[in-house]
């Protein structure tokens, strides 16, 4: 399926242009008036259901005309942010807010128009690392959401800073759950405590009342039985702790969000997502913390307990939406090259030569109101090989028998490596 946003001055106008573009078969997803005068309409189509482009035929009885030279396509910023959207399953209401907010930014960057769009829209949080002394962390959410690695990743980055770390588990259901927790603190020598009721969380707490970071690793409740619901809250009243939710990414958006609601119940103000690894589509991840107003904290990309977590901020997040292959994919596979506008000076800010890729950089550059900048998340351009050196004269015996001038070949343009994984992030 294809979005795209369509701005004229009536609505009879915008009508047209839908048809004209995207055939009759288009729906409309969403129409809106502009501030300063006209329409908007946004619209979708099957890809099987755009109409054919007009094929060009030779004038009749003449020559056929000479190829057009190939012309450089405009980046349409919010085609590309929809497609995106669209692409990773993010309900159509949450499309449209987004797809607006990225339109109205001055940059070519669809990466950076969702970033911007996405810091907008939703909070970032991360979670401490021990350094400064906070309340107790509990991680909840369903059975097999990744709280018990996530217990395991958070003490080993505390223990790599030198903080003092408290670990505490209630999962005493569960086979094997305080084994494999057990494990892991045994390898940071780290005690673990295991307690199965609130009085006994409540004097863990108090055992480690100096403690830099202490965690909580919670049994995995159903968010849909009452039962499970009441025993987690029991728990959670034994202190003053915060609950995290641990979510997987790749649920279903809605069923993902109802989940999240009934977790909010209990006090989650703040949602860590695991297995970002496996999944492709995002839609779900931005559907919960949209319903349930949640605040994104880190995420998980890996099930190595080395590797830890990665705290989320908007433009790592948009980076994971439109990777860095296809953030302009007209410019890539149609445009011309063409020198950088200015002169020693590449995308990233970094010194160069003229034969650089065109630089992209914005004019403008947002601000994410949080310290994010964007030169700190782009991906490098290729960079250019110096030419060989002539070759050294020949010292033959014939001397005396001419010999054509070495020459220096051109340089050549090296090839670009092929860019990082789109689930890797800064």
């Amino acid at each position: 399926m294809r979005l795209k946003s369509f701005h004229a001055k009536t609505m009879s106008d915008a009508m047209r242009m839908v048809r004209q573009s995207l055939g009759d078969d288009a729906i409309i997803v969403a129409t809106r008036e502009e501030e300063g005068g006209g329409v908007r309409v946004t619209a979708a189509v099957e890809e099987d259901d755009l109409p054919p482009a007009p094929a060009s035929g030779s004038a009749r009885g003449g020559r056929a005309k000479a190829p057009a030279k190939p012309v450089e396509p405009e980046i349409d910023v919010g085609e590309v942010v929809a497609d995106a959207l669209q692409r990773h399953g993010v309900p159509a209401s949450l499309a449209e807010q987004l797809i607006d907010a990225a339109s109205g930014l001055d940059t070519e960057d669809p990466r950076l128009a969702l970033g911007s769009a996405l810091d907008s829209y939703f909070t970032f949080n991360p979670l401490p690392d021990g350094r400064a002394p906070v309340k107790p962390l509990a991680l909840v959410g369903p059975p097999g959401s990744g709280k018990t690695l996530v217990a395991a990743k958070l003490a080993a980055r505390a223990v790599f800073k030198k903080c003092s770390v408290g670990v505490i588990t209630t999962d005493t259901v569960r086979a094997g759950g305080v084994d494999q927790l057990a494990a892991f603190t045994r390898l940071m020598k780290l005690k673990l405590a295991t307690v199965e009721d609130p009085d006994a969380l409540a004097g863990a707490f108090e055992v480690h009342r100096r403690t830099d970071l202490v965690l909580v690793d919670t049994a995995g409740r159903n968010p849909f039985d009452a039962d499970d619901m009441q025993d987690l809250r029991a728990m959670l009243s034994a202190g003053e702790v915060e609950p995290i939710l641990v979510l997987p990414a790749g649920l279903d958006a809605l069923e993902a969000a109802d989940m999240a609601m009934a977790f909010k119940a209990v006090g989650v103000r703040r949602m860590l997502v695991t297995r970002l690894d496996m999944a492709r589509r995002l839609g779900s991840v931005l559907a919960i913390a949209a319903r349930a107003r949640l605040s994104f904290c880190d995420a998980s990309i890996s099930s190595k307990v080395a590797e830890g977590l990665t705290a989320l901020n908007p433009l790592a997040l948009a980076r994971m939406m439109i990777p860095a292959e296809e953030k302009a994919p007209a410019v890539k596979d149609q445009a011309p090259r063409r020198s950088a506008r200015k002169a020693g000076w590449d995308e990233d800010g970094h010194g160069g030569d003229q034969d650089h890729e065109p630089d992209r950089t914005p004019e403008r550059k947002p601000s994410f109101g949080r310290g994010y900048e964007a030169e700190d998340l782009e991906d490098g351009e290729p960079e250019i090989e110096p030419a060989p050196p002539p070759p050294p004269p020949r010292r033959a015996a014939a001397a005396a028998k001419p010999t054509k001038p070495a020459t220096a070949k051109p340089a050549t343009k090296a090839k670009a490596a092929s860019s990082p994984s789109s689930r890797t992030l800064p």
